[in-house]
């Protein structure tokens, strides 16, 4: 017995000396020294709530919300919580396992043969009560890896919630910035609907006097019905958008309440950053990491399965058929072994398994290196829409103003006689395009500051990580 102890412990000892696979190293990139279009006015906001900068409350109050009751934020958190069960249900492969079992039963047997001792009872009934130990003793590291594979995945599944919560922040402040874009460009098309009805009320009243032309009316009626057919398909806009912004929030379809004008946010700075800080701020980026540690442990497990099965095993218990002598000296039994099994012919199972996790590896390699080159695209993507709606924002200012001053001008021309309505119809309808143009250059600029923050990742996550109302039972940075 006390050899069989010895064993054991050297055994246990030497499980953590050997462990088949390869050692998970980062992949090296060749990464951008710098942004191809770099904000030269950029600080260091990328671990600050960003939305705040808007300094709109309720846009505020809106991602509040939507942490705090969005489904898909609940179903990544849920799905952490599952992965840890993975985890605690791999890692328990690793330590011994025992059980206790009891029984009482009442049997006949045969009486041919002399499978009977004679002067027997029959029938007669039997009482045993059993302890089991047994430990497979994680010789190769079979266990070790996989409970490192596991870690990776529960791992990988908690940066996949905090995807969610950085996909979720910038839809809502995106939808809110489109609906407050809709929400203008329907004020203006209305204002140019009632304007031109007014000119064609006065048209009307000119023509029935005889001072007007039909060509001059029928013109004026064209442009006040093009305003008016412009509006149910903005107010459907409109609409749409609130449900979908409601979905986000995780409510019902319904209206939006709604804060500052479009023209009245303030556009955040654009956060500081260089091109190796994503491998580390953007959460997918992460996550393909870990999902590639967790296919390189794969592949010990896989390559372990080539060597033997050692494990110790042992039982203590007692059995009696009368069950005041159930705990006598003389009902108690016993045994300890150490079974080990080596495979020998396995038809190609074992190779085909390494195969399978080195081919898987690789995929999750290429995963890997393609959610780096994409994070890099769109953040170069983010920002050279940030340069270059800046710069259409401009040229559009200084157009709508020189249109305005137009329409002015051809108004007054007409009304003295000096030009044809066609210029007043050609100054105005220039002018209601650019002021729409303009209103959904706004749009984009402030939705490309909002890719920016997306694009780049950062502390920000993390902070709005901390809003959502439904966390996991344990942290993900506090496995054993």
């Amino acid at each position: 017995m006390r050899n069989v102890f010895l064993w054991a412990v050297l055994l246990g000892a030497l499980t953590g000396c050997m462990t088949v696979g390869p050692e998970y190293q980062r992949p090296q990139f060749e990464n951008p020294p710098r942004w191809r279009f770099e904000e030269k006015q950029a600080t260091d906001m990328a671990n600050t709530a960003w939305w705040e900068q808007f300094n709109d409350p309720v846009l505020n109050a809106l991602v509040v919300e939507g942490l705090a009751q969005n489904k898909d934020v609940r179903i990544a958190t849920a799905r952490v919580e599952e992965y840890f069960g993975r985890y605690f249900s791999t890692r328990g492969d690793r330590y011994p396992f025992a059980d206790a079992g009891a029984s009482a039963y009442r049997q006949r047997a045969s009486e041919e043969g002399g499978a009977l001792a004679s002067g027997a009872n029959n029938p007669y009934s039997v009482y045993e009560v059993s302890l089991g130990v047994s430990w497979e003793i994680d010789f190769w590291g079979k266990y070790r890896r996989a409970a490192e594979a596991a870690r990776a995945e529960l791992l990988a599944t908690e940066e996949a919630r905090q995807t969610v919560v950085l996909t979720l922040v910038s839809a809502i402040a995106s939808t809110y910035i489109d609906l407050r874009s809709l929400d203008k460009q329907l004020a203006i098309t209305v204002q140019t609907a009632a304007s031109r009805k007014e000119t064609l009320d006065l048209f009307t009243l000119r023509f029935s006097r005889g001072v007007t032309s039909e060509v001059d009316l029928s013109q004026a009626e064209s442009q006040y019905q093009d305003a008016m057919a412009r509006i149910p398909d903005i107010e459907r806009a409109i609409g749409r958008t609130e449900n979908a912004l409601s979905i986000l929030l995780g409510r019902n379809p319904g209206p939006i309440s709604r804060g500052l004008d479009i023209e009245a946010l303030t556009l955040p700075q654009v956060p500081a950053g260089v091109p190796s800080d994503i491998l580390e701020r953007r959460p997918d980026i992460r996550q393909a990491e870990q999902t590639l540690v967790s296919a390189n442990a794969r592949i010990g497990v896989a390559r372990s399965l080539y060597f033997p099965n050692i494990s110790l095993t042992a039982a203590f218990g007692s059995v009696s058929t009368d069950l005041s002598d159930l705990f006598s000296g003389a009902s108690k039994t016993w045994n300890y072994g150490v079974p080990i099994s080596v495979p020998l012919f396995t038809a190609g199972r074992i190779g085909g398994e390494v195969k399978s996790a080195e081919a898987f590896r690789q995929q999750a390699l290429y995963s890997y290196q393609q959610a780096v080159q994409n994070a890099f695209r769109e953040t170069e993507d983010a920002l050279v829409d940030r340069t270059q709606s800046s710069r259409r924002l401009e040229a559009l200012a200084l157009q709508r103003n020189a249109l305005r001053n137009y329409a002015r001008l051809s108004r007054m021309r007409y009304e003295g006689g000096y030009t044809s309505y066609l210029e007043v119809l050609d100054a105005e309808r220039s002018l209601f395009d650019v002021e729409v143009a303009y209103t959904n250059a706004q749009d984009t600029l402030f939705r490309s500051i909002v890719d920016i923050y997306k694009s780049m990742g950062g502390g920000w996550v993390a902070v709005a990580t901390e809003q959502v109302s439904v966390q996991p039972a344990k942290k993900a940075g506090f496995i054993p």
